[in-house]
């Protein structure tokens, strides 16, 4: 009898805390519709409050941390360095990074590696950003897009310190380094071995994205400013500069040739004007 009344009660504590989770789950779900609702109607602040208690409530609710990471991520303001800004950043890449970690589809790990790519490239991290674009990449082979912004952050981390050099030298944007000049020749021959390897990188990489989408215009542009970067570390050596500048040219005109086909293909189309990548 004993023994028949131990299970009537275990069965019972069963029933209450699948009940229980049962419960937690619904109003999981309630929180994080709330929380869509309140994001598509732009209230931010509100639609985080609601996926936090949704993600509170059932852990295991991916949707609510990719909605939750997004908010956050909404939040977050490109180039203010604030601790204030700099947490929502944060905040965003912790949740993406969760969605990352738990048996999510593709498309959503794919997203979160992005999610993180952006968040860390606007932060300057450009290391980091490359990371989780390479991650994003391997996701899914398929996609320009990852090899294309590795090119970008190749790009940008070797044109600043490269401006500031010949800045320091006084040089005019039409000048070459001068392998002439003692100081210019060191410089070139640092900036070589600096950016040589993002250099290469960034080439095979916005190459990558362009046999992935021959009319990826955007990563033509990028070549072409990429090698007008590799020209201006070759030294003394003239013939390879060259080259490099015949490719970069190469690009410009691909780029305006692609450019013009799509503008073919659309409606209402009004000339065609090659825009600097920012």
């Amino acid at each position: 009898m004993n023994k028949h009344v131990r299970l009537l009660t275990l069965a019972a504590a069963m029933l209450a805390l699948f009940s229980s989770v049962g419960c937690s789950k619904l109003r999981a779900r309630d929180q994080l519709n709330k929380g869509v609702t309140a994001y598509k109607n732009t209230k931010y602040e509100e639609a985080i409050d609601h996926f936090q208690q949704a993600v509170a409530l059932d852990p295991t609710l991916i949707n609510a941390k990719m909605y939750l990471a997004t908010a956050f991520a909404q939040q977050y303001i490109p180039g203010a360095d604030t601790p204030e800004n700099n947490k929502m950043a944060d905040q965003a890449i912790e949740q993406y990074q969760n969605v990352l970690a738990m048996n999510a589809a593709r498309d959503q790990k794919v997203n979160s590696a992005k999610g993180i790519a952006y968040l860390y490239l606007n932060m300057k991290k450009f290391d980091d950003a490359k990371k989780y674009y390479r991650m994003a990449g391997d996701l899914d082979p398929n996609d320009p897009e990852p090899y294309y912004s590795v090119g970008v952050i190749d790009w940008t981390a070797c044109y600043q310190p490269r401006m500031e050099e010949r800045a320091k030298l006084g040089l005019k944007p039409d000048e070459n380094l001068n392998p002439k000049n003692k100081e210019q020749k060191q410089v070139c021959a640092e900036l070589k071995v600096k950016n040589g390897p993002l250099i290469q990188e960034g080439i095979e990489s916005l190459n990558k994205a362009i046999t992935l989408r021959p009319d990826y215009d955007d990563a033509m542009a990028y070549l072409n400013l990429m090698y007008r970067e590799k020209a201006d570390v070759e030294c003394d050596d003239l013939a390879a500069r060259q080259e490099d500048l015949k490719a970069a040219d190469h690009w410009v005109d691909q780029t305006l040739l692609t450019k013009k086909a799509k503008a073919e293909k659309t409606p209402g189309a009004q000339g065609i004007t090659l825009d600097q990548p920012k």
